[in-house]
């Protein structure tokens, strides 16, 4: 840990287009990468408890598996009901080929 960061992976285990779910703490965060940007949420549907990194990401859209709601990686926003409330979204920060997030979550 530095500065409040910690490792959650490696670039090359979450290539471009792809995401993955870690376990911080306790805390499951969805990884994703967009197009060679990485971005962190909290990995589970705040409609039910669906993990997002088992359904679709598409550009910076991440679609859940269980119901259909639709969310943005990089801001969290919420896109399609039934999911009503955004997602965390936590920064992310490469040193070298780390992948580093704080856990204080961003604001939207």
């Amino acid at each position: 840990m530095s500065d409040g960061y910690i490792k959650v992976g490696e670039i090359d285990a979450v290539l471009p287009g792809k995401m993955k779910c870690v376990n911080v703490n306790g805390r499951r965060i969805l990884l994703a990468n967009v197009d060679g940007r990485f971005y962190a949420t909290d990995d589970t549907c705040t409609h039910e408890d669906a993990s997002l990194s088992t359904g679709f990401l598409k550009g910076e859209l991440v679609k859940c598996p269980l119901h259909g709601s639709r969310f943005n990686v990089c801001t969290g926003a919420v896109l399609d009901e039934p999911a009503e409330i955004n997602l965390k979204t936590y920064p992310v920060r490469l040193e070298g080929k780390n992948i580093m997030i704080a856990l204080t979550a961003s604001k939207i």
